[in-house]
């Protein structure tokens, strides 16, 4: 089994109602987001994917999440947009980008220090 990992990052704002903290108050981040994408057969080139796809792919699901107030997108409407939710939303946008490969999990970092791995 081979696994292939791109990182890419978004600067939004978002808020957290109902959260008891400073977080409840619109604030931003610079999230940084790896998906990591598994697969047993290599191509003839001997590459499991090109990163170069790869990476345009997790560009365009990110796209619509930057420089945004995330709670404003339809995504997010019924939904606080926690780090979480956003990496469940991002890997399942991922997963049908993807195929025939499983993308694995989908890792966003909130700060250097704290981040969240999603996977189904």
């Amino acid at each position: 089994m081979f696994e292939v990992t791109v990182r890419d990052s978004i600067s939004s704002a978002h808020q957290l109602p109902g959260y008891d903290g400073p977080c409840k108050d619109m604030h931003g981040h610079t999230w940084k987001v790896e998906v990591t994408v598994m697969g047993e057969k290599l191509d003839t080139v001997g590459l499991l994917t090109d990163f170069k796809l790869l990476k345009a792919s997790l560009k365009e699901v990110l796209m619509p999440l930057d420089h945004v107030v995330l709670n404003d997108l339809p995504a997010f409407k019924d939904l606080n947009p926690s780090t979480e939710n956003i990496a469940r939303h991002v890997y399942r946008a991922m997963r049908g980008r993807c195929a025939p490969l499983k993308v694995k999990q989908v890792q966003v970092w909130e700060s250097e220090n704290a981040s969240v791995i999603y996977y189904e």
